[in-house]
């Protein structure tokens, strides 16, 4: 039975292993139907990726920290699938410094690595993915809730998700004529590796899970559910919105 993805290509930016949401994300538009194509930081990341990632899904280098590079690997995508009908950006980090101490101590260099991989990127992406996308064709961002209120130990990472969350906005402005739908999903704390960089990790994840409203955490196969979904045809009506999926976390 065909999924409703069938026939579409989707760039999946950002898995780093088989716990990390992007990846709870492209099993599910696989699953779908879609053709789901991986990008990877380096050389590392790749052989990582490369333990557990079945054929069937392409690899594609692309380090986001810089233009050119991503420039390269959308320009390499065009070349390989000519076009496609969509991109997941799953991509954040912060140095170990910024991420554990309170925004106070945050340094320039720290903000502006953080806004730079965190928020930056997601603008470079769609600006180089909009020459090779269909008509029409879907953007999705993953953010956190801490982009709204203080979570505690989040830092700069929550200024640099509300960076995100507001580029997500202007984006779907920009694309619109263009048919090109942009949106965020703001996830539930998941145990994940970026996830274990931030410090007293478990207890956010405790309180997460108790503030569902069933009491157990969301999980990466959810996440990847509602992705699926927005980059179908189904969603053509949703852009410039952010997407709770956390089992009710923000509610409380």
């Amino acid at each position: 039975m065909a999924g409703f993805l069938t026939g579409k290509k989707i760039v999946v930016m950002g898995v780093a292993n088989p716990r990390s949401i992007a990846w709870g994300c492209a099993q599910a538009m696989a699953d779908q139907g879609a053709t789901v194509i991986l990008t990877y930081q380096n050389a590392r990341i790749k052989k990582s990726l490369e333990r557990f990632v079945p054929e069937g899904f392409p690899l594609v280098e692309c380090d986001v920290a810089e233009d050119e590079k991503v420039e390269q690997a959308f320009q390499e995508i065009g070349r390989q699938f000519t076009k496609i009908d969509g991109v997941l950006h799953a991509i954040a980090f912060a140095d170990k410094d910024t991420l554990q101490n309170g925004l106070v101590h945050t340094t320039q260099a720290g903000y502006d690595l953080a806004q730079n991989i965190s928020a930056y990127s997601f603008i470079s992406v769609a600006r180089y993915a909009q020459p090779i996308l269909n008509n029409p064709a879907g953007l999705v961002t993953l953010t956190y809730f801490g982009s709204e209120r203080a979570i505690p130990n989040y830092n700069m990472m929550g200024v640099a998700k509300a960076s995100l969350e507001a580029s997500v906005r202007y984006l779907a402005s920009d694309l619109g004529d263009d048919h090109i739908r942009v949106n965020a999903i703001s996830a539930g704390a998941v145990k994940t590796l970026a996830v274990s960089g931030i410090k007293h990790h478990n207890e956010l994840l405790k309180l997460s899970q108790e503030n569902t409203v069933d009491g157990q955490s969301v999980t990466t196969e959810e996440i990847g559910n509602v992705a699926a979904f927005l980059m179908s045809d189904l969603a053509t009506g949703i852009t410039g919105d952010v997407i709770y999926v956390d089992k009710g976390v923000h509610l409380m």
